[in-house]
């Protein structure tokens, strides 16, 4: 059975990505979760990664330890995890490694939180820009690619999977946002699997104080 080392299910952004895409692509495994910022947290990983971070996925003799790798993989054993036609799937590639690689203000400003709803918080215009640029984003893939299905790219694929963060993220601050952006995020939030995961995460006792940001309304 191969096995995903994931932190904290209410604020690991990097561990749900590919969580949710092995959920999607069917495949069955277990899930061993280290609490992120213990004393024993790098002891825990070092188990399984030199890296020292999660997600970790190990499949037999293969351990992977990063996030775009893992569901490059998951994809690999279910290529209906990208979309069909190439351009679609060069474009659905691209805003996977842009996502992977920027939004560092949206990241630090607006931590994902399961437990949280609408907090109130003050953004800099770094963090807008982010925020339209994801917009922007999930406006060219519906329009171009996704109009005949609810998801970026008509059906599931990892650019759902990398974006289901940045929705957990949108509900939980209070953000001026487009009709758009709503829609696809009442598509992601239906999603029975990320409610799985935002079930976990709102049961789980540890509060990450530099993970609580905004005030409640």
């Amino acid at each position: 059975m191969p096995t995903l080392i994931i932190g904290n299910q209410n604020y690991s952004s990097w561990s749900l990505r590919p969580w949710i895409l092995l959920k999607h692509a069917g495949i069955a495994f277990d899930t061993r979760r280290i609490g992120l910022f213990t004393d024993t947290f790098k002891a825990e990983i070092t188990q399984y990664s030199e890296a020292g971070k999660v997600p970790v996925y190990q499949d037999g003799g293969l351990t992977l330890w990063e996030s775009l790798a893992i569901c490059e993989y998951v994809a690999e054993l279910r290529p209906e995890l990208w979309p069909d036609e190439p351009q679609a799937r060069a474009i659905a590639r691209a805003v996977c490694s842009e996502m992977h690689a920027g939004f560092n203000a949206l990241r630090n400003e607006l931590p994902m939180n399961c437990r949280a709803r609408n907090r109130r918080i003050s953004i800099t215009d770094q963090c807008r820009a982010d925020i339209d640029r994801v917009e922007s984003i999930w406006r060219q893939c519906r329009e171009q690619y996704g109009s005949e299905g609810p998801w970026l790219f008509d059906r599931y694929s990892v650019a759902d999977a990398f974006f289901a963060p940045v929705v957990l993220r949108f509900q939980a601050y209070e953000l001026t946002l487009t009709e758009e952006t709503h829609a696809y995020c009442q598509t992601v939030l239906a999603d029975p699997h990320l409610q799985q995961w935002i079930s976990a995460g709102r049961a789980e006792s540890e509060v990450l104080a530099e993970d609580e940001a905004g005030e409640d309304p």
